[in-house]
């Protein structure tokens, strides 16, 4: 039988049409942990050029999806955070009282969600080798809502375990029924995003905090909270501030430097793209003007190349050049921030 172009495609790749769901459901965060992000085979430029409009739309669209996730780079931070939030979680293994926690604050965009979210998988990846059976659930992820209040907050727990929480449950009974399933499921990490939308200086975020101090001393798992600009936020101000600061470390993340790190997070970006025909080192070339661009935000920065990317793909160009890049608009930040034209490498 002679395999053609379009029947070479459909054997290179699996039927995968399973919805992505949000991390802070139990269904998405084991999603999360047991789905890795695995690069579409490139076809040769001559078997993609034969496929048939059907076939090309289905590869380009696998090719799309994966240019919208990319890899996760394990950065200085990334590596930090997850070193320290091993080291805390045997540490709080055995401990009886209060136990020691990690904080993760910075700029938006500095990777924070992406650090805590890697120490939670490769957490839940080792536990899930001791074998503790179906009900084991070794790390939760839930954010913090906007104005939130303890009873929003414990929904967030609720919801995530798929506790159902009917309109007339008080907050005592959801908190109970929360550290019921999370001490029965010997839960040992619990990460808590979006932090700053609890403000301490007011009566509803007291609350709030109050709320996870509470689950904190009722389940034997170790804490972590990633937020913006925590220390200017007000987190570790006042009496419950202090409580905080006297148990939590902090991590602190922020705009890259330009040095070797922002060099190799662009070297690694650029060689796990899938374009047919993008010049290996081009945007290696670029790295300056990238920095400069991006003000050094690995977020804004992961945005300009997934975009372009997907832009390439989408006009059937299959490169990254500068040209493309310059006609791109990132976030808000990263535009204010941009200088005037400079002489870069073209």
């Amino acid at each position: 039988m002679v395999m053609t172009a379009t029947s070479a495609f459909e054997e290179s790749f699996e039927d995968d049409d399973e919805v992505l769901r949000p991390l802070v459901t139990r269904k998405g965060w084991r999603q999360f942990v047991g789905r890795p992000v695995v690069p579409p085979v490139l076809l040769s430029l001559r078997d993609w050029e034969a496929l048939d409009d059907e076939a090309r739309m289905s590869y380009d669209d696998r090719r799309l999806d994966y240019h919208g996730e990319l890899v996760v780079v394990r950065t200085a931070v990334v590596e930090k955070v997850a070193l320290e939030g091993r080291r805390l979680t045997r540490l709080n293994r055995r401990a009886r009282g209060a136990r020691r926690g990690l904080i993760v604050s910075g700029d938006g965009g500095t990777g924070k969600s992406t650090a805590i979210t890697y120490l939670g998988k490769t957490f839940e990846l080792m536990s899930r080798q001791q074998d503790f059976g179906a009900s084991h659930i070794p790390v939760v992820y839930v954010t913090v809502p906007m104005a939130a209040t303890p009873r929003m907050l414990a929904a967030e727990f609720a919801r995530f375990l798929g506790i159902p929480v009917v309109r007339r449950a008080n907050i005592t009974d959801v908190m109970e029924s929360v550290c019921g399933v999370l001490e029965d499921a010997r839960t040992g990490l619990v990460l808590v995003d979006e932090i700053h939308n609890m403000d301490l200086n007011t009566r509803r975020g007291a609350e709030v905090s109050d709320t996870l101090k509470y689950f904190s001393e009722r389940i034997a798992a170790t804490f972590v909270y990633a937020g913006i600009n925590l220390e200017s936020e007000g987190l570790f101000s006042g009496t419950r501030g202090q409580q905080i600061g006297s148990r939590f470390k902090l991590i602190t993340t922020g705009a890259f430097p330009y040095h070797d790190e922002w060099k190799g997070l662009v070297a690694t970006l650029e060689a796990a793209l899938r374009l047919h025909r993008h010049k290996p080192g081009t945007l290696v070339a670029l790295d300056e003007y990238l920095h400069q661009r991006t003000g050094g935000m690995i977020g804004s920065l992961f945005s300009l190349i997934q975009t372009a990317a997907m832009e390439a793909i989408d006009d059937g160009t299959e490169m990254i050049k500068k040209t493309a890049l310059d006609g791109l608009q990132l976030d808000r930040t990263a535009e204010s921030q941009r200088r005037p034209k400079a002489s870069q490498r073209s």
